[in-house]
């Protein structure tokens, strides 16, 4: 059971599989050299992993340096890790060891390592492939002998497609990869944690531990805990030092457990929107409609006027009866061959027209109007798609995937 001895030594609290698993995986690694990246949101305990691998390595006899990435500012981070002579930058008065000088023939530990600026990263890439680097200031290139343990609470993944981490440096660094699971997906192991909290600052303090009640019990297990055991750790506290009674009760969990509910609805996901594609349609779409509308304005005006003055006055040509029979088609049009325009409107005239809105619906058509418009654009602009695009209302790229889609080449 080496991996019971482990958590008894180093403290760990909890019998969750993955954590299990992740101390496995740290004793496995820690003879060799490899390169460890740990991930977990904060507060779940990172720090504890390269420990175990400093210790169980040949290197525990060796300086284990352990660095936060994150907080030491970028104009100065090159020298906090390779070092730097004397004058190379006003206040450098000495020149002065880095950590990477320091840890030779040890480990360092760099946490939050994402949080490297990327001319950092480079120079951290040497020393990963051969263990190189030069200080601040020189031109003399140093050898080290230092193994590097990484830890990140961000998806490197998506910092290296947003430019903010190399991809090289990664791959060197995930040689073995660590994923500590966040308190919320080990909720048998939040209650063995309250109590070693409460225990050890009750004992630091002198005074009894808390306890807590099964409804207690029952909240603290169905919090999120977003800040993981760090949170955790921070309300036990509160708790023992405000609360006079030793044990604890659901309505007083509820007070230090901030936006408790105790049914957590499933979150909405929101596809993201293609904007620029969303906006293309919409005009092409709100074109097709006003030209529709004013088109079958001018159909109802033409053929009122028609009825109006007879067909002895109407100047009709071949269009303007392709279109009346098109929307008024005799009984006898599907069995007879085609005819003079003057004797398809008689066809016409002798018809009851009832409702001309019910009889126009059956050539509306989205498509076919989208078609012919395009069509009616290229042909006025004599193919030139750039001032068709213009005409319609719409990128060039637009009707040019339009024309691919309706096949109009």
């Amino acid at each position: 059971m080496e991996v019971q001895k482990v958590k008894q030594r180093f403290g760990i609290i909890g019998n969750h599989p993955t954590l299990n698993r992740d101390i496995d995986i740290a004793l496995q690694v820690a003879p060799t050299d490899l390169s460890v990246l740990i991930g977990g949101e904060s507060g779940t305990g990172k720090e504890f992993f390269p420990k175990i691998i400093h210790q169980f390595s040949s290197r525990k006899h060796g300086n284990y340096i352990a660095v936060n990435c994150g907080a030491i500012p970028e104009g100065t981070i090159d020298s906090e890790l390779f070092g730097h002579e004397k004058g190379a930058f006003t206040g450098a008065t000495d020149s002065r060891k880095g950590y990477f000088e320091v840890a030779n023939g040890g480990t360092i530990f760099l946490d939050e390592i994402a949080e490297l600026p990327l001319s950092t990263q480079v120079r951290l890439l040497r020393v990963l492939e051969s263990g190189e680097f030069i200080r601040v200031g020189s031109s003399k290139v140093q050898k080290t002998d230092v193994r590097v343990i990484a830890a990140s609470n961000i998806n490197i993944l998506q910092a290296i497609q947003e430019n903010k981490f190399r991809e090289d440096l990664y791959y060197r660094l995930n040689t073995v990869p660590i994923s500590v699971p966040a308190l919320r997906e080990r909720k048998e192991d939040i209650y063995l944690l309250f109590r070693k909290f409460a225990s050890d600052f009750a004992e630091i303090n002198r005074m009894p531990p808390v306890a807590l009640t099964d409804e207690a019990q029952a909240i603290l297990s169905s919090y999120r805990w977003p800040g993981n055991i760090r949170q955790l750790k921070n309300i036990t506290e509160q708790i023992s030092i405000i609360e006079s009674a030793r044990e604890i009760g659901a309505d007083t969990m509820r007070k230090y457990i901030p936006d408790y509910q105790p049914v957590k609805l499933p979150a909405l996901y929101e596809k993201p929107i293609d904007q620029q594609a969303f906006n293309s349609e919409r005009e092409i779409l709100y074109k097709i409609l006003f030209d529709m509308k004013s088109d079958m304005h001018d159909l109802k005006q033409l053929v009122a006027e028609i009825i109006d003055k007879g067909p002895g006055s109407a100047d009709l040509n071949e269009s303007n009866a392709r279109i009346i029979e098109k929307l008024y088609p005799t009984s006898e049009s599907t069995d007879v061959q085609p005819q003079h325009p003057a004797s398809q409107f008689n066809a016409v005239e002798s018809q009851n027209i009832q409702d001309t809105e019910e009889i126009v619906e059956e050539s509306l058509s989205l498509e076919e109007r989208e078609i012919e418009l395009i069509i009616k654009a290229l042909d006025k602009h004599k193919g030139k798609r750039k001032y068709a695009a213009k005409e319609l209302g719409i990128s060039e790229r637009t009707l040019y995937r339009k024309i691919k889609e309706h096949n109009l080449d």
